[in-house]
């Protein structure tokens, strides 16, 4: 009885990582949707057709648009398109088929790879199909009008509680894939040689072939959001202000491009803020930019383009690059003082970003984070974390 009772646990559904005032929002959703509906459905078409004002593939398409509005199978079109079109299918079949047994296994067997085709799958849309297939005299005396009303009038009215339903609730619906997260700072995307890419997730989903209730976007999200969480265990609690650093040395828009050379070679940095007036950032230039400004010139070896582009062309006129301003990258990716260093860790994966700039909530730089600060915190944060292995005497 034990083993049974284990088997059992084992094919029921997992506890699901909720709080209970969502469940309670879900199940208040699906209650309101599916009154509301039902109401402004039997004003409509009235008790006069013999067509019941609602539809019972409705009940599921409540529970999905209230409890799962993030699912793939949640969507607008999804739940219109798939509870619709499977009832045009289930009412055709019913109409060709004598057989009531034969026309339900057809309808919903169509009805299924229609969804597939027209990317509106809805598991209800089977029930849909099928109820249109075998739903009687009242059904096959109001023929195709049967999948217009009440159902996609159901469905059209279901879909607009759950927006404004959802959105009341804090929740994102219709869903869109993926957090964009702060704008300030570079989007995530794993270096090849550090964490899941893209390219690894779209191969591990072919391989697994298999339908997942929940969208590549979201996947990769929760992905993401779970190798930052790990990046802050490693690390802990430090912060950009902990290790960024302060001496810094600025140039502004109108700097000339030898000035920003020359300071770049003697205090022996690679990249330099370009800031405003305010002390705000406007961009950041370092030696590839003005190497590839270089490279631009037309005549002579490396070196002669080095020094035609560092030389201040005389006159009014010029074709070339004079200040920093027409060469560094506007916007680079930026980090605020207060903000984890974990968080930099992605950014600092990818090879083009190796300086990432510091603001105070103000705005205005405060700070520069090198990849050499950062090896030197993660070696600090892992010395404090396991500590050094005692050497052996002898």
């Amino acid at each position: 009885m034990q083993r049974l009772f284990v088997r059992f646990r084992q094919y029921a559904v997992a506890a699901q990582n909720i709080s209970s005032r969502e469940k309670a929002r879900s199940a208040l959703g699906a209650l309101i949707g599916i009154g509301v509906t039902a109401l402004i459905t039997r004003l409509l078409i009235g008790d006069t057709s013999g067509l019941p004002f609602i539809v019972a593939p409705l009940g599921a398409s409540a529970l999905i648009l209230f409890a799962l509005p993030a699912s793939p199978l949640a969507q607008p079109w999804p739940v219109f398109g798939g509870n619709t079109i499977s009832a045009l299918i289930g009412i055709a079949c019913g109409q060709y088929f004598a057989d009531p047994l034969v026309a339900g296994m057809v309808a919903v067997g169509v009805a299924v790879i229609t969804m597939f085709w027209l990317r509106c799958l809805h598991p209800p849309g089977g029930a849909a199909a099928l109820l249109a297939a075998l739903g009687g005299p009242a059904v096959a005396g109001a023929g195709f009008w049967f999948a217009l009303t009440p159902v996609a009038l159901n469905s059209l009215i279901l879909v607009a509680v759950a927006i404004g339903y959802n959105r009341l609730c804090g929740r994102q619906y219709p869903h869109i894939a993926g957090d964009q997260g702060d704008k300030h700072v570079a989007p995530h995307r794993p270096h090849p040689a550090v964490g899941v890419t893209p390219e690894d997730l779209d191969a591990v989903l072919r391989q697994h072939n298999d339908l997942l209730d929940i969208s590549r976007g979201d996947l990769e999200d929760i992905l993401q959001k779970a190798e930052m969480r790990a990046y802050h265990r490693q690390v802990g609690a430090i912060s950009c202000a902990d290790i960024m650093s302060r001496q810094l040395v600025t140039v502004e828009f109108g700097t000339e491009i030898h000035q920003a050379w020359a300071l770049l070679r003697d205090h022996e940095l690679q990249a330099l803020p370009v800031v405003n007036r305010f002390n705000r950032l406007v961009g950041l230039v370092n030696q590839h930019d003005i190497l590839a400004a270089a490279d631009k010139e037309l005549h002579g070896g490396f070196w002669d383009k080095v020094r035609g582009a560092l030389q201040r062309t005389p006159g009014l006129e010029s074709n070339k690059a004079e200040v920093v301003g027409q060469i560094m990258v506007a916007n680079p990716p930026v980090a605020f003082d207060d903000q984890p260093i974990a968080e930099l860790i992605p950014m600092m994966c990818d090879a083009g970003v190796h300086q990432v700039p510091i603001l105070d909530r103000n705005q205005r730089l405060v700070g520069l984070v090198a990849q050499a600060d950062m090896v030197a915190a993660l070696y600090q944060a892992a010395f404090e974390r396991d500590g050094v292995p005692e050497r052996k005497a002898g």
